[in-house]
């Protein structure tokens, strides 16, 4: 081989490996934004679905902002239809999963921090119950929640969804995780030597520097009560009593069924609309906080 191929070759092998890292890159956000899509699509239809009239809506041209804009109009019988019942069911769904939050994360806190930081007899075992709860479906303990609230008399009523929904076994694996890691012992210790409390040094130690990972913990336990379905199905006759995912299910029943308004369906999605908007707008305002308490895994 002369010496000119030979530098041809090379110049040819530099060039390739110049472009792989290329294609890669391109690949992989051209990949991105496919599951960006993915994921946005049926937001993007649900807006555009709620801002129809009900004609437009079953129209031939359904996606898109077609016909006129209905989205204010839709809004208004939303929350006027059946009494105005639907701002009643948006604040139970905000009481169930923020008061469900706030007291299971502040529990979970404890007890991660305490299995992370304490040597006490049955701590292992105690982290093996947490896990365990992490693993049972909540439809296997939907039953015997049921039995047991009756016998107390507490089944249609507020009690019946909110308690239950306090236990979080997730959060508290995940406090436990980060607090082995990110809380120095040697913190904790001159916290002691200066005449601080166990409580206190939890509160004003262990809290500051756990907020990340309490923040991904009531992210995800809001998520889950806001979401829930079947405890409050088994739980609630009442539809006073009823959060958003039950009662817009009601609405829709009461869509099959016959009988119902033709401006019903309309009414469903700008709920369905309003149902999603407080949990996408917590996501915006916390993703930082979120972001740095899912990366706790990283450091195990």
């Amino acid at each position: 081989m002369s010496a000119n191929e030979a530098g041809t070759g090379q110049r040819t092998d530099a060039r390739l490996s110049e472009l792989s890292p290329r294609l890669a890159s391109a690949f992989t956000s051209l990949f991105l934004m496919m599951i960006v899509v993915y994921f946005l699509f049926p937001i993007v239809w649900l807006v555009t679905a709620a801002s129809k009239s009900t004609t437009a809506l079953f129209g031939s041209t359904s996606f898109g902002f077609s016909g006129p804009f209905e989205l204010w109009h839709n809004i208004s019988i939303t929350f006027s239809y059946d009494g105005g019942i639907y701002g009643r069911w948006m604040l139970n769904s905000a009481i169930y999963s923020v008061g469900a939050s706030l007291i299971g994360v502040t529990t979970a806190a404890m007890a991660g921090f305490a299995l992370a930081k304490y040597d006490f007899p049955g701590r292992g075992f105690l982290f093996g119950v947490v896990l365990s709860g992490v693993l049972v479906p909540a439809t296997v303990l939907a039953l015997p929640l049921y039995l047991e609230f009756s016998r107390v008399h507490l089944v249609n009523t507020y009690w019946a969804v909110l308690l239950p929904s306090v236990v979080n076994p997730f959060g508290v694996y995940i406090c436990r995780i980060y607090a082995a890691q990110a809380i120095p012992d040697d913190l904790l210790d001159a916290a002691r030597i200066d005449g601080c409390s166990e409580f206190r040094i939890f509160w004003t130690v262990g809290v500051n520097l756990m907020k990340p990972v309490l923040v991904t913990a009531f992210c995800f336990q809001v998520v889950a009560v806001w979401n829930n379905f079947l405890l409050p199905l088994i739980m609630d006759t009442s539809s006073h009593l009823f959060p958003l995912v039950l009662g817009i299910y009601e609405w829709n029943q009461v869509s099959q069924r016959g009988g119902a308004p033709p401006f019903i369906f309309n009414i469903i999605l700008t709920g369905s609309l309003f149902a999603f908007l407080p949990l996408g707008l917590a996501f915006l305002f916390l993703q930082r906080s979120l972001r740095r308490g899912l990366a706790i895994g990283a450091i195990q």
